[in-house]
């Protein structure tokens, strides 16, 4: 299966989502701290988005923004489907998958990964049939009735991404979902969060501090800058799809991470020595 070419996607579609100008500041007066600021971006339907940048340079707070837990400034403006969005109304029309697996210990894979249907107002009976469907998909078949203690740390991540996927939005945000996996977990991870995307055809913005992963994941790379975080420069990966791992050895490859490791590497050098964590 594979996807148009991101380019021609790029000019034939209406953004899903369309940030403009967007800023977030903590605080008042002089000990004021400007997290995110003149954030340009545009997400067209389909396309797998990468966003990087040194830490404490906003990501996480832009996805916050983004996900509605945190109001943007008056400055700009989040879009959605071509709509402004006012405070509150982002809530709950994205999924949002935060950088640990946030699984309940007391409930199995199946009612773990149900639990925003069922806050949704969907029936535990309706949405365990819908959950146990989608199990194969997942590599999950056979772990249905297993609690997250039994469970490697890539499976509990599929069963996170499961839940996320079972949440029906348009727009997915993951913040970092591989993040505390080993090497060899990771890339197996990224080649099958590949398959499932291709499968349900849904849209992605990916968190990652892993330039590799940036690029070999995504159809675009978005380059944050250092404190305040702005878009410092975006890369339209060519690489076809569906991708291989050989796909990171090849000159393709390589050259498109020199461009962007560059860019990366100055605004990390200017987070050096740098006390405050990221908002």
């Amino acid at each position: 299966m594979s996807l148009p070419d991101p380019v021609a996607r790029e000019s034939d579609q209406v953004p899903l989502l369309e940030l403009v100008n967007v800023w977030k500041r903590f605080g008042d007066g002089p000990s004021q701290v400007t997290a995110v600021s003149k954030v340009d971006l545009k997400i067209r339907p389909g396309e797998f988005i990468t966003l990087i940048g040194p830490s404490g340079c906003g990501k996480s707070t832009l996805f916050n923004m983004i996900g509605g837990l945190l109001p943007a400034d008056p400055d700009g403006s989040i879009v959605m489907n071509g709509v402004p969005q006012r405070d509150g109304e982002l809530l709950g029309k994205v999924s949002f998958m935060p950088q640990r697996d946030l699984l309940f210990p007391w409930r199995n894979v199946v009612d773990n990964a149900i639990l925003a249907l069922e806050i949704e107002g969907v029936s535990k009976k309706q949405a365990r049939e819908k959950a146990l469907a989608m199990l194969p998909d997942f590599g999950l078949s056979g772990f249905e009735k297993h609690y997250p203690h039994q469970l490697s740390g890539g499976m509990r991540q599929r069963v996170a991404l499961m839940r996320t996927f079972l949440f029906e939005r348009g727009l997915i945000l993951l913040d970092e979902p591989f993040g505390a996996l080993d090497a060899l977990t990771r890339a197996m991870m990224q080649r099958w969060l590949l398959d499932i995307w291709l499968r349900y055809k849904r849209t992605v913005l990916f968190i990652t501090h892993d330039l590799d992963e940036a690029i070999f994941l995504g159809d675009k790379v978005v380059v944050m800058s250092a404190r305040p975080g702005t878009i410092k420069c975006q890369e339209t990966i060519q690489l076809p799809r569906p991708r291989q791992a050989a796909a990171v050895t090849s000159e393709a490859f390589i050259s498109v991470k020199r461009r962007l490791l560059e860019a990366v590497e100055e605004e990390s050098m200017k987070t050096f020595g740098a006390a405050e964590p990221e908002r």
